[in-house]
């Protein structure tokens, strides 16, 4: 059980993650009042992102502490780790005693492949969005979703975001604005293209039809796992 005189907090890491998807959520629950922040893995062997940039575990999946917030970030890499044993049973163990239940962008896919989110609306990034459907939940095309005690959120910079809905919920909504004015984010985009809702649609249906191949293979893998998992098709083992 989590050790209730700290936040307990573990942001699980996996080859090819997406940066961004860990980082924003890491900056702003780390300033939270006595959190303490566990990057886990099945080893302490250095995780390198989508991008190249090299990330340490700290805690192996076997020595981690009970979680007040569980957290699954997205990239590439997830692909793998939907059918990954090692990943899906830690998911399914830490997220029967955590209060909090997260993921960013893709993550959400990974909590869906351990049967998560079944019955729960929640969302991911919008290219994959319908994907979720597959898994049992309830897609929805929101920057974050919090349903129960699972709080999901779009594509990789929906990260902080989530940081900030999680820090007002544990904290309170005072906390998260000191958070917010701490750390300056005060969005301001030079483009009015940060979604489907707001970008021009020939942009849009050319950053699509880039994404497809990917798109395909999660979705023949998530078919292909809706077909076989008890997980999935009960939500149980």
């Amino acid at each position: 059980m989590p050790d209730h005189n700290q936040l307990s907090i573990g942001l699980v890491l996996f080859p090819d993650l997406t940066l961004l998807d860990l980082a924003g959520p890491f900056e702003v629950l780390a300033r939270l009042p006595g959190a303490r922040l566990y990057l886990l893995a099945p080893g302490l062997e250095p995780v390198r992102s989508d991008r190249g940039l090299v990330v340490m575990p700290d805690t192996r999946f076997e020595d981690a502490p009970g979680l007040d917030v569980l957290f699954v970030p997205g990239g590439p890499g997830q692909v793998g780790v939907m059918e990954d044993a090692r990943y899906l049973d830690f998911l399914r163990a830490k997220a029967k005693e955590a209060r909090y239940v997260t993921s960013v962008c893709t993550g959400s896919l990974v909590l869906g492949a351990a049967g998560l989110l079944r019955g729960y609306r929640a969302t991911t990034h919008w290219r994959y969005l319908d994907l979720l459907a597959l898994l049992g939940a309830q897609p929805v095309a929101e920057r974050v979703v919090s349903d129960g005690n699972c709080v999901t959120a779009a594509g990789v910079s929906a990260g902080i975001d989530l940081g900030l809905a999680l820090a007002a919920q544990i904290a309170g909504a005072e906390v998260a604005r000191k958070i917010q004015l701490m750390i300056e984010y005060d969005p301001q985009p030079l483009f009015s293209s940060g979604s489907p809702a707001s970008a021009d649609p020939a942009l849009t249906s050319s950053v699509s039809a880039s994404l497809n191949g990917l798109y395909e293979q999660r979705r023949a893998q998530i078919e292909r796992m809706a077909a076989t998992s008890s997980y999935l098709r009960t939500g149980g083992g």
